[in-house]
C-alpha cells in the first residue's frame, strides 16, 4: 500500500461538476493498494498518517501531528501509483489490486482514520476526479506499508 501525502491549506474533489470532498487545512492522501496489501497494511499507514509530525511548533520544527494540529483528511483512491513505466511508453498497472479488492481496502483505510479521530472527506473510487489543492510548505512525503 502506497499513500502520497500532502501538506494542504485547501483541497477539493470534484466529480462531474459536483464537489465530493473539500477540506480546509490538512492532509491531501492519494492512496494506491496493491495485491497482497490487508488490514495491517490499513492500520499501519492509517496510524502513520495520524502521528506523523509534519506541522511546526513554536521554533519551527516540525513536532505536531495533524492530530495536534487540527485539520482534516482529503483521500483519494489512486491505481495510477502502482503504474510501472519501465518498459516501453505506455505504463502497466498490472500491480494496482483489482477495484473489488481495492475498493474495500482503501474504505477500510478511512474509517480506520476516522478512529484516530480525524475528518475524512474523499472523492469516489474509480471515478475520474478533479483535484485541486493547495499544497503547503510544500510538504509532500511517500509513505509505503511494505
Amino acid at each position: 500500500m502506497k499513500v502520497v501525502l500532502q501538506r494542504s491549506k485547501a483541497a477539493s474533489v470534484t466529480v462531474d461538476g459536483k464537489v465530493t470532498g473539500a477540506i480546509d487545512n490538512g492532509y491531501v492522501l492519494l492512496v494506491g493498494i496493491t495485491h497482497g496489501d490487508t488490514q495491517e497494511d490499513v492500520e499501519y499507514l492509517a496510524k502513520k498518517v495520524a502521528n506523523l509530525r509534519l506541522w511546526e511548533d513554536a521554533d519551527g520544527k516540525m513536532n505536531h501531528s495533524i492530530l495536534e494540529n487540527g485539520g482534516a483528511i482529503l483521500s483519494v483512491s489512486q491505481f495510477t501509483l502502482y503504474g510501472d513505466a519501465k518498459k516501453g511508453n505506455r505504463p502497466s498497472f498490472t500491480s494496482a489490486a483489482r477495484p473489488e479488492v481495492a475498493e474495500p481496502l482503501w474504505e477500510a483505510f478511512n474509517n480506520s482514520l476516522r478512529e484516530h479521530g480525524l475528518h475524512v472527506e474523499t472523492g469516489i473510487f474509480g471515478a475520474m476526479m478533479d483535484v485541486a489543492l493547495t499544497n503547503d510548505g510544500p510538504i509532500t512525503i511517500l509513505l509505503e506499508s511494505k
